[in-house]
């Protein structure tokens, strides 16, 4: 698989603004060689994984992503840990990262991956952002009209954002539709000052005008 080297390491990793692409270029790797050997769902693994093994263990995971621990270190506890357990192509996955000392790009690569596969299944991830927390009924009402809305099908990520006076607001990937209580009163306190500094500037028009007659 491939490997993207950072040209300078800042303290942490995941701090480096192109840690996320070098991460993309080990989710695609993955996901193609999984599609290459006919493996349904990638993520199964990669979640298993996260959610069995490093979130029960941090100690573990800590030991795994530390650039204190050395390479010969990683690999042997991958060996010894994971291997067992592991499907062929994840275990050699994991060690192409710490071979390339990349194993402390696994959160990232767990993200990307999740998207890219959702991607390629036609779905989408789509925020919903509510003063409240949403019943089951009203997502699924939202899912179903954000289905007839979008060319993708859409996986509603419900949040609370208790600043919200009311309404939602709904992103799309880099786009934000807010139809807010807050976003509105912003819109009508914009329009009455636009339409007020109007007002204003028509009465010294029409004073003006006057003058010079």
């Amino acid at each position: 698989m491939p490997d993207a080297k950072l040209q300078t390491r800042p303290s942490h990793v995941l701090e480096d603004p192109s840690a996320k692409a070098v991460a993309r270029v080990y989710a695609l790797a993955y996901l193609d060689a999984a599609q290459s050997v006919g493996v349904g769902d990638p993520l199964d693994e990669l979640a298993s994984f996260r959610e069995d093994v490093l979130r029960p263990h941090p100690e573990f995971e800590r030991l795994l992503t530390s650039q204190m621990t050395s390479r010969e270190d990683k690999l042997g506890m991958l060996e010894r840990v994971v291997k067992p357990q592991a499907s062929e192509l994840f275990f050699r996955f994991l060690q192409v990262l710490a071979q390339h000392e990349r194993l402390e790009l696994l959160p990232v690569i767990f993200g990307e991956a999740r998207d890219e596969f959702e991607h390629r299944s036609g779905r989408q991830r789509v925020t919903v952002m509510s003063a409240v927390p949403l019943s089951d009924a009203q997502i699924n009402s939202i899912t179903d009209r954000l289905s007839a809305a979008l060319p993708f099908e859409p996986i509603v990520v419900p949040k609370v954002d208790e600043t919200l006076l009311g309404g939602l607001v709904i992103q799309v990937g880099d786009t934000v539709y807010d139809s807010s209580l807050r976003s509105r009163l912003k819109s009508l306190q914009h329009h009455l000052r636009e339409r007020y500094l109007h007002e204003i500037q028509s009465g010294r028009d029409r004073f003006c005008y006057s003058e010079g007659n």
